[in-house]
C-alpha cells in the first residue's frame, strides 16, 4: 500500500580532512560555487549512496534490485522486464499498455525506481518515464570552504627503473579540513500513489539508508564523513499542509563564532517548534 502522508526532510553532515564529492572538471578537487566559496555536494552523489546502502542490506531480497549499477546495460535490464511479464513491443496501440505493464514491473522490483524515478524509454524495450516520489536537492555548505592541496609520497617505485634510481613517487590530495553540509528532500505521496507506489517499508529504509549513509562508504579519499542530523516533517495528508520552504526555515544553523569551523560544535541549531496545524517534526538523528 503507497504512503498517505507527504514528507518533507533536512539533512546536516560533515566531512572532515577529506573530499566528499570531486568534481571532474576540476581535477577531482571538492565541488566548490567559484562566486560564494561555498562548497556543494550533487543529489546525484548523495543518492548513489543510498542506493549502495540499500544494494547492501537489502539487495538479495525480492523487490529491492538497484536499476542504476554497473552490472549489466539498462536496455539489458528493460529486456528482461518484457520477458519476465511476457512483453512483445509492437507500434500499435497496444503498445502503451506494454510500456505501463513494463514500468509496474520495473516499480515492483526495482527499488530506486520506486523511490527516485527513473526514464527507461530507450533501446527495443521501452519501460516509460517514472517520476519518482523521492527528491533530494544539491548540499550546500553551512560556510565558505578552502580547499587544501596535500602532498603525499609512496614507499613502492611503479617501475623497476625508478626503484633503481630510487626515485620518491609524489602525488597529491585535495581535502577540506571542515566543512558542514545542508541538504533538504521532498517525498511527495501523491507521485507515490499516482505511479511508484512507495510503501511505509520503502519509506522508512529511506530514513535508514539516510542515517547510516557515510557508515559503509568509508575512503581515505573522503576523510571523516557523519550524519549528524536528520529532520522529518510529517504532513497529516497526501498533497501536504504547508509549503516545505516554510518548515525548512524552522531550522536555523548559524556559527557560534566568527571563526573558520574546524568540528560540529561550532555551530549552534536553533529549532521552532512552532509547526503549521497538519504538521509534526520528527527528529530522526
Amino acid at each position: 500500500m503507497a504512503i498517505e502522508n507527504r514528507y518533507d526532510f533536512v539533512m546536516l553532515f560533515d566531512v572532515e580532512n577529506g573530499n566528499p564529492n570531486g568534481d571532474p572538471d576540476a581535477g577531482n578537487t571538492p565541488r566548490i560555487d567559484a562566486e560564494t566559496g561555498y562548497g556543494y555536494i550533487t543529489d546525484v552523489c548523495l543518492k548513489r549512496k543510498i542506493r549502495n546502502y540499500v544494494a547492501l542490506s537489502r539487495g538479495n531480497e525480492k523487490g529491492y534490485q538497484i536499476l542504476i549499477k554497473p552490472d549489466k546495460s539498462l536496455n539489458e535490464k528493460f529486456a528482461d522486464a518484457y520477458r519476465e511479464e511476457g512483453l512483445t513491443a509492437n507500434k500499435g496501440k497496444e503498445m502503451d499498455d506494454v510500456i505501463r505493464r513494463a514500468r509496474d514491473f520495473m516499480c515492483r522490483n526495482y527499488y530506486d525506481v520506486r523511490v527516485f524515478g527513473a526514464v527507461m524509454s530507450t533501446g527495443d524495450n521501452p519501460c516509460g518515464i517514472v517520476k519518482g516520489p523521492v527528491q533530494i536537492s544539491f548540499a550546500r555548505s553551512l560556510s565558505p570552504v578552502s580547499i587544501q592541496d596535500v602532498t603525499i609520497t609512496r614507499l613502492a617505485r611503479t617501475t623497476e627503473k625508478r626503484r633503481e634510481e630510487g626515485k620518491i613517487e609524489i602525488g597529491r590530495k585535495s581535502i577540506l579540513p571542515y566543512a558542514l553540509y545542508r541538504a533538504e528532500g521532498y517525498v511527495s505521496a501523491a507521485l507515490a500513489n499516482k505511479t511508484t507506489n512507495l510503501s511505509e517499508e520503502d519509506l522508512e529504509l529511506l530514513w535508514e539508508a539516510i542515517i547510516n549513509l557515510f557508515e559503509h562508504d568509508r575512503s581515505a579519499a573522503r576523510g571523516k564523513m557523519c550524519m549528524r542530523k536528520l529532520y522529518v516533517f510529517k504532513h497529516s495528508s497526501i498533497f501536504g499542509k504547508c509549503p516545505s520552504h516554510i518548515l525548512f526555515d524552522k531550522i536555523a544553523v548559524t556559527l557560534k563564532q566568527d571563526l573558520p569551523p574546524r568540528s560540529f560544535r561550532d555551530y549552534d541549531i536553533k529549532l521552532d517548534p512552532r509547526m503549521p496545524d497538519g504538521v509534526e517534526l520528527i527528529e530522526k538523528l
